[in-house]
């Protein structure tokens, strides 16, 4: 097979690429013109900033039916968002419950905080289909327990939690939820009042349409998070103690304008091409490239069986061949773009029983078509069928 003259990119659950163009012609335009330093200054131009930075909080309050816009949280994404949650709210003693699928932007900081004697944690496990039993995190909380803290759709697998039972069990047990939204904003509607959630962590990069280097939290109003971070905030600056108030308390230093803006373009984007109708194309690809892979006898596909809960993230392994190999041949010889290896995520491949290789991950995006999945298909029955 001739390598494709345009790449193939299945690499979605990574970075969404490519971007739409509304989002870059907005980012560009908008920051030509409003790029100076939001909440600075009292000029016009710095007030305008600030105005835009204000509509972008509150439209991701709405969006991710949060309770107040001064406590959306802009962060570089959400790995630097859960560091402030996990570093901000623990206390020495106090114990941690979050599961075996998760990220290891939660998995190494509570590992080394564990480390560090300032906390002990449990890990639930999942069930054949990579799900969480509400039970299994109920009987893990302990007196103890300072907050639970999952992911709404994993990485790996693309399995999505039912995070309103989840958030029954919190809610019961008084603990706070810290739900991880990385893989699903965007794709699936997320209630984070009605289903419980005390503290949301997000990125723009993925399915939120934004660029890299944004992401944030969305807090309830009645958590509060230590500032482990200190420095300007352009509000309070006669005092050398950080301002407590929201959301400077948890944001030092001038703010990454430009992606403030790519995600809120990001977000008016997703609003429009509407996320259900998104998650169903890309759910639909999914399943076309499921079947042809499972044509494929070399290949073996991991997770949830079916497609109900689940996003268009599909990991498979080819017999006898690493999965680094396989990644290679695809985009040297197909020009497909795809990630392997533990994808972040080690724990889930102990379940999936293929740790320390990991596996082969195709991830499909927005702008993802059938030919492309076709070509995948292909591309992996010429390299299957040489085993």
């Amino acid at each position: 097979m001739e390598r494709q003259e345009r790449l193939i990119y299945l690499d979605n659950a990574a970075t969404v690429f490519p971007k739409p163009d509304v989002v870059l012609r907005t980012m560009m335009e908008t920051y030509q013109s409003l790029g100076v330093s939001p909440g600075r200054g009292g000029y016009d131009l710095a007030v305008m900033a600030s105005e835009m930075v204000t509509d972008v909080r509150e439209h991701l309050c709405r969006f991710f039916g949060g309770d107040d816009p001064e406590r959306v949280i802009f962060a570089s994404n959400a790995s630097d968002a859960l560091n402030l949650v996990i570093q901000g709210m623990i206390e020495p003693g106090c114990h941690v419950v979050s599961s075996r699928l998760e990220h290891n932007s939660v998995l190494r900081p509570l590992h080394h905080l564990q480390e560090q004697g300032l906390l002990s944690y449990d890990l639930v496990g999942s069930d054949g289909e990579g799900r969480i039993d509400p039970e299994d995190i109920a009987r893990a909380i302990q007196p103890s327990t300072r907050m639970v803290i999952v992911n709404h759709a994993s990485n790996v697998i693309g399995s999505i939690q039912d995070v309103e039972a989840i958030g029954r069990v919190c809610r019961n047990r008084n603990v706070t939820l810290v739900l991880d939204v990385a893989q699903s904003a965007g794709l699936v509607p997320i209630r984070m009042r009605d289903w419980g959630v005390s503290v949301l962590a997000f990125t723009g990069h993925k399915s939120l349409m934004g660029p890299t280097g944004i992401g944030g939290l969305v807090l309830a109003g009645d958590v509060d998070i230590r500032t482990t971070r200190f420095g300007g905030t352009g509000v309070d600056s006669e005092s050398l103690v950080h301002t407590q108030s929201y959301p400077y308390r948890l944001e030092t230093g001038t703010l990454n304008c430009m992606g403030i803006i790519g995600l809120g373009a990001g977000l008016e984007f997703v609003e429009q091409e509407g996320s259900d109708a998104t998650r169903t194309r890309e759910v639909a690809l999914a399943k076309r490239l499921a079947l042809g892979l499972a044509e494929i006898p070399a290949v073996r596909i991991h997770g949830p069986s079916g497609w109900d809960n689940r996003l268009a993230v599909l990991t498979i392994n080819v017999r006898d061949m690493v999965p680094e190999d396989v990644g290679a041949i695809l985009d040297g010889d197909y020009g497909i773009a795809v990630r392997t290896g533990l994808h972040c995520a080690p724990l889930v491949h102990q379940e999936l029983n293929t740790f320390p290789q990991g596996g082969v991950r195709f991830s499909i995006g927005p702008f993802t078509t059938g030919d492309d999945i076709d070509s995948a298909i292909a591309a992996m029955t010429e390299i299957g069928g040489v085993r």
